[in-house]
């Protein structure tokens, strides 16, 4: 028998405490809905565990009564996976008062976070003992290493240091039923059966609750230059790209594409933004190369005029202090909220092969123009590791609505030309809500099925999180 709002409200507060119990509408409509509006739901309340314990409590009421719960971190995810549906039905389990550092240990280079801390928390915490935690997101001040986890984010530095999964050591989770597993081991070999940690990184909360994990370190650098680099062609962009790898190997932590409608748009919109190159180009390149103190900016510097020597690049501007630096990086950074002056945007996180993407653009492009005459694609982003956020912005004088309404048939275009290309519909953002359909369109069949069958073994009533990922109705 299903428990009534008092029931449910009083066993849950007897669990954690009743000012953890948010019922007042004020109180929870933050948690109900993510930042682009896209996915508001409902539910019947909104409670705040502050430790391991607490949240196993309130997941073994949960699977004893039979009541759906949505985990959250920091609200910051882009596909829906974090809000409650519209049927009110669900609980939000938010993790955001899990937020201790546990520990910070720079002999092993590594630091063991609880899931509600935030990304900029952790890099701060690991920049006090002289290290770097190299995950860097947009959202960093706000989004939760748990929610990073779950969507098994990427960034800025995937190229030299690895997406969410790979900076990972061990996990603390808490099952559907409660039982907690503790796997923050800091080892870096155990090969002691099934690597289960895996199963949880990038699963969005649909097996069981991230509540801490074992995070790498690394040496910080001690030196980073920055450069401005504009070229005619994503082809030659890749070709820039073989060029620093070829000579500072590893020492390449990011490399950052964005096409000159981007770059026009940063410079108009947002205030103390301003292009560092003389004349517009057709694509533009962010890149940082970071490693020891002896002379890197000169070294790259000469890199870039080798470049330009063998037309790979036409013009390059270098960071020479870290106002400049920081100037360049929000040339990157508010792309993102100078798109929004433009009108709409239809946004799809996809990946390829890194020799595709050429291709893949030139095709995207010209399928959009024939279906949307005059839209404006701005694919950008993560071109060292593959990654474009493919960016279709609405024509200019269409209407908004009209515009919004060709979502899915401007998305079949994107991914159908992703697929052929043996890429990925989603590179870091995760699956959600959004892409839960597409999802049974491009995964394989046998890939598809193992994993609803370790959905129903490791959450067999379906309470974590149902209806997101993948779906057992």
């Amino acid at each position: 028998m299903a428990l009534s709002q008092v029931e449910l409200v009083e066993g849950l507060s007897a669990l954690i405490g009743a000012p953890h119990v948010l019922t007042d509408p004020d109180a929870m409509a933050p948690y109900l809905k993510e930042w682009r509006g896209l996915f508001p739901g409902k539910a019947r309340c909104v409670v705040r565990p502050a430790h391991t314990q607490e949240v196993a409590s309130v997941l073994q009421f949960c699977h004893t009564h039979r009541i759906p719960l949505v985990p959250q971190g920091g609200n910051t995810g882009l596909v829906g996976g974090q809000t409650p549906w519209q049927s009110g039905d669900e609980i939000v389990l938010s993790l955001q008062r899990l937020h201790r550092i546990r520990d910070v240990d720079p002999l092993s280079d590594t630091m063991v976070c609880e899931a509600g801390v935030t990304l900029l928390a952790a890099q701060e915490a690991a920049e006090q003992v002289d290290r770097l935690f190299p995950l860097s997101l947009a959202s960093e001040g706000s989004c939760t290493i748990g929610g990073n986890l779950s969507s098994n984010a990427g960034g800025t530095a995937v190229l030299a240091y690895g997406n969410a999964r790979e900076l990972t050591l061990g996990l603390e989770v808490v099952l559907a039923d409660g039982r907690v597993m503790d796997l923050l081991g800091r080892l870096r070999k155990d090969n002691t059966g099934y690597d289960l940690k895996n199963l949880f990184i990038g699963a969005e909360g649909t097996l069981g609750i991230i509540t801490a994990a074992v995070l790498k370190l690394f040496p910080r650098p001690r030196a980073q230059a920055t450069t401005i680099c504009g070229m005619a062609s994503p082809q030659a962009a890749l070709q820039l790209l073989a060029a620093m790898k070829d000579r500072f190997g590893n020492g390449v932590t990011t490399f950052e594409l964005l096409p000159a409608i981007a770059m026009d748009m940063v410079c108009d919109h947002i205030p103390g933004n301003r292009n560092p190159l003389t004349g517009r180009h057709a694509w533009y390149v962010l890149l940082e190369i970071s490693g020891a103190d002896d002379g890197l900016n000169e070294r790259v510097e000469t890199a870039l005029a080798e470049a330009i020597d063998r037309s790979i690049i036409d013009d390059a501007a270098l960071a020479t202090s870290l106002d400049q630096r920081m100037a360049f990086w929000r040339l990157r950074e508010t792309l993102p909220e100078a798109q929004g002056f433009e009108g709409g945007s239809i946004k799809h996180d996809i990946a390829v092969p890194l020799a595709s993407v050429p291709s893949l653009i030139d095709a995207v492009c010209a399928r959009v123009q024939v279906l949307v005459p005059g839209a404006r694609p701005v694919p950008f982003g993560h071109l060292g590791d593959g990654n474009l956020h493919f960016n279709i912005t609405q024509p200019k004088g269409m209407d908004r609505a009209a515009f919004m309404a060709l979502w899915d048939d401007v998305g079949a275009i994107v991914y159908d030309e992703t697929v052929k290309l043996r890429g990925s519909i989603s590179a870091e953002h995760g699956i959600g809500r959004l892409k839960k359909s597409l999802l049974r369109e491009v995964k394989d069949p046998v890939a598809l099925s193992l994993m609803s069958d370790l959905k129903r073994i490791l959450d067999p009533l379906n309470i974590l999180n149902p209806g997101k990922v993948i779906d057992l109705s």
